[in-house]
């Protein structure tokens, strides 16, 4: 079986180029300059308001990595590290290079990929006019070919909180994607700086945390039945 765990990370577009009509929209009950501050800071969340600047891949078997990324620095070029390969692409591009990668696999894992990442990717493909190769959202509770961390441990739900991925890895002794300084509340800023490249590796340090909470579950969480 071959299993790939994948991540994205996304910026918002700039507040001042959308149109009147969806400026007022997005505004329509922030009451306080905090409340609008908050507003244009969170565009990112949203397809509709916002791009992909990076998704990180990493086939489970083989251990073979691929980040594909948007860089604003034009000096920055595609490179290798160990067993990943780091290009960089138009948004478009990065969806072109998901799909292709994603269509054979036989499960994939994410970390809340049915609350953010699959819906996301799946929007910003039918925007972007390109064709998904397979359904991201298969039947909720089915893990076999979707396996969503973020519901397998909470148990769909049933914890009051499901805690971030950051809680969970040290939760289980993993090294956690923001040990090495960056987290993902700095993505937009470092976009802005042109430090596409340094996005890309905490991307991929999401999908290796991942991928080591995956096993976890494996191997003591799960019950086969």
């Amino acid at each position: 079986m071959t299993t790939i765990v994948f991540d994205i990370e996304t910026v918002g577009v700039d507040f001042n180029q959308l149109d009147a009509g969806s400026q007022a929209a997005l505004m329509k009950n922030a009451r306080t300059e905090e409340d609008q501050a908050e507003v244009k800071n969170s565009l990112g969340l949203y397809p509709l308001t916002g791009m992909i600047v990076a998704i990180a891949m990493i086939e489970c078997e083989s251990g073979s990595g691929a980040v594909f990324f948007q860089s604003p620095d034009p000096a920055v070029k595609s490179f290798q590290e160990d067993a990943t390969a780091y290009t960089v692409c138009t948004e478009r591009e990065i969806l072109e290079n998901f799909w292709r990668r994603i269509r054979g696999c036989q499960r994939f894992v994410t970390f809340n990929g049915r609350g953010f990442d699959c819906p996301y990717i799946s929007i910003r493909s039918g925007i972007l006019r390109v064709k998904p190769t397979r359904d991201l959202m298969p039947y909720r509770y089915d893990a076999r070919a979707h396996v969503d961390l973020f519901d397998q441990l909470t148990f769909y739900g049933s914890f009051r909180r499901g805690f971030s991925l950051h809680m969970w890895t040290q939760a289980f002794g993993i090294k956690s994607p923001k040990s090495d300084g960056v987290s993902g509340d700095q993505v937009q800023d470092l976009f802005r700086r042109g430090e596409g490249a340094r996005i890309a590796r905490y991307c991929m340090a999401d999908v290796q945390a991942t991928r080591q909470l995956y096993d976890c579950w494996q191997q003591f969480i799960k019950v086969e039945g």
